[in-house]
């Protein structure tokens, strides 16, 4: 197995988890928590190959389905044990968005795609899982909202396109870039950082 292909199952366990954790939150049905789980984990990176007109991975490959079952299974087991902790799905989903939007960079990059429209579509596969989810659970997006979220993904994005053409790794790159998304996020919570409002 290469580090992306192992990067994007652990992404999608991460967001099966934040997605059944949110339904479970919500008093859902063991159906409707898997199926928010598993909508939440292929949502983004499904829109992504679409865009670059492949088929979805998950739809090939049975490991990725295989995440999700574990991931669902993790949060109903476990929801009773860590749901009172007010940050685990924050956590889950920051980790989330981390790893997909590396892994939705690199395969858009492998794809053809320019840089600059691969950095979006990175972007696109980290956030529009958690899109899903926030509709599904009739929440406003975080995207949405006044916190720092799309822009971090962006922002590592960024920041691995530019360390690939100083010539970093790939391993250290995905690492490096993907930390940077999940600092930017947890500080800009942290200390209440948010963009300047349109109008405001």
């Amino acid at each position: 197995m290469d580090l992306l292909y192992i990067i994007d199952l652990t992404g999608t366990l991460v967001f099966a988890i934040s997605g059944a954790m949110a339904a479970a939150d919500r008093e859902i049905d063991i159906f409707g928590a898997a199926f928010t789980g598993f909508v939440t984990a292929i949502g983004g990176g499904s829109l992504r190959d679409i865009f670059l007109n492949t088929r979805p991975v998950w739809v090939d490959d049975g490991n990725y389905l295989l995440a999700i079952l574990i991931g669902v299974i993790l949060a109903i087991s476990t929801h009773q044990l860590i749901g009172k902790l007010r940050r685990t799905l924050f956590m889950f989903d920051a980790v989330g968005i981390s790893f997909f939007t590396i892994v939705g960079l690199q395969k858009s990059l492998d794809a053809g795609s320019s840089e600059i429209a691969a950095i979006v579509l990175g972007m696109f596969s980290a956030v529009m899982g958690g899109v899903t989810r926030d509709t599904l659970m009739n929440e406003t997006p975080l995207i949405f909202r006044r916190e720092i979220y799309a822009t971090a993904c962006l922002s590592g994005a960024v920041a691995f396109v530019v360390l690939s053409s100083l010539g970093l790794s790939e391993e250290w790159n995905a690492f490096v870039s993907a930390s940077l998304i999940f600092l930017i996020r947890i500080f800009s919570v942290r200390y209440k950082l948010s963009l300047p409002i349109v109008g405001g």
